[in-house]
């Protein structure tokens, strides 16, 4: 079972962070899209997708801190 969340951990918390870029970065686009007057419907769309992506990133991240710390807690168990 520590194994398992080891590997969860493993695997969630690199897809979690290059999600949080990629929606940060998808926003950030948005936003100058907003500023050099793009069409209405462009940024707007653009915008929501990166904050979709972004908080995505946070909940698969925020999955991976909980499977580490399931890891760090059984394995004190083991070493008490």
């Amino acid at each position: 079972m520590m194994q398992h969340y080891y590997e969860q951990w493993k695997q969630s918390a690199p897809i979690g962070l290059v999600l949080i870029g990629a929606g940060f970065s998808l926003t950030a686009h948005a936003a100058t899209l907003r500023g050099k007057g793009a069409p209405l419907w462009k940024w707007v769309l653009l915008g929501t997708v990166g904050l979709v992506v972004l908080n995505s990133g946070i909940a698969v991240f925020g999955d991976a801190v909980k499977q580490r710390a399931l890891y760090e807690m059984h394995l004190d168990r083991l070493n008490s």
